[in-house]
């Protein structure tokens, strides 16, 4: 086998059509751009710019945009070699308005299933997986079969090797209640989020760093206060926690007592979707480094809010120099 890879990230890859025009509405857009997305497959772009070898598990549909997608990554110097066609589900395509500073509506096309959804146990490399010195896996995987299966398979092989995260990923219209699952439309509150959370703690039990917001905290600890899911979460098992609080910056508590609470970078938002994922790339890119809590969540925080001042997501992500230039200039 090859050396391992720093980062494999498993779950969602889509297009992303993102309007060329902000402040307005998407039936007056008429100008659009297209570029690689998904939110497991940003992680990767994004520590694949700051340095890492990377990988992603996923699949697409067997289309023009699909072959896209193999293109982009490409491109972006991260392994496609386990993103495989899926005969018969289209590729994803996702919208979204862009209305600064903080409404960023989105708009998902993954019917009648996403291809990502269909990741089966037994296609996975298993060896691969557990020989990673980072593996990341996402709430959305655990909504549907056979992805649910897989992840949890893929966490079980694992069995705790390196570091492994947990992104809480919680989209609600992705999961169970009256609406069905994501192949049907759906629901929200607490219907979806008890449905989740079974499934979320049993992602818990493999993992040992759960990052997520508030909301996503919420889904796998039923709390809303950031310390107390921080320590919910370690109750569960991980060894880090990471809560994303918005304009309270970001809460990283650790099992041995550490802890950090670091301000957020502000910037002038033009798109604030793929900050999130930007802040994954250099939470992994810090925890492979071995930095202590408070510059990694500064460095993320950082990445993030560089992504958060660009239009794109993929294509947004932060070299290592560009952080470090952002950095030293505040």
């Amino acid at each position: 086998m090859t050396e391992p890879y720093d980062l494999i990230t498993m779950g969602r890859i889509g297009v992303d059509i993102y309007p060329l025009q902000t402040g307005v509405p998407l039936a007056q857009v008429e100008t659009f751009g297209k570029f690689l997305g998904g939110s497991a497959t940003n992680v990767a772009v994004a520590a694949a710019r700051l340095g890492r070898r990377t990988a992603v598990i996923s699949r697409t549909g067997r289309d023009p945009f699909g072959d896209y997608l193999h293109q982009a990554l490409r491109g972006f110097g991260v392994d496609d070699r386990w993103v495989t066609p899926v005969a018969g589900l289209p590729t994803p395509v996702t919208f979204c308005e862009i209305f600064p500073p903080d409404d960023f509506p989105l708009y998902f096309y993954r019917r009648p299933k996403a291809p990502d959804l269909a990741i089966h146990p037994e296609e996975l490399d298993l060896a691969a997986v557990a020989a990673a010195r980072i593996f990341w896996i996402t709430g959305t995987g655990l909504c549907e079969e056979p992805s649910r299966a897989a992840t949890l398979a893929a966490l079980e092989a694992r069995d705790r090797r390196g570091t492994t995260v947990f992104d809480l990923d919680w989209r609600p219209m992705f999961w169970g209640g009256e609406g069905g699952a994501s192949g049907a439309g759906g629901a929200t509150g607490e219907a979806a989020r008890a449905a989740a959370r079974p499934y979320y703690e049993a992602a818990l039990r493999h993992a040992t760093v759960a990052v997520g917001n508030v909301d996503e905290a919420e889904v796998a600890t039923g709390l809303r206060d950031p310390k107390a899911c921080a320590e919910a979460l370690l109750d569960q098992g991980v060894e880090l926690a990471v809560i994303k609080q918005g304009p309270k910056g970001v809460l990283a508590v650790h099992r041995d007592g550490r802890s950090a609470e670091v301000p957020p970078t502000p910037v002038e938002v033009v798109n604030g979707l793929g900050a999130g994922d930007a802040f994954g790339g250099s939470l992994c890119h810090g925890l492979l480094a071995g930095w202590e809590l408070e510059p990694m969540m500064r460095h993320a925080n950082a990445a993030g809010a560089i992504v958060a001042s660009r239009l794109a997501c993929s294509s947004a992500m932060p070299t290592a120099a560009e952080v470090e230039e952002f950095l030293a200039a505040r």
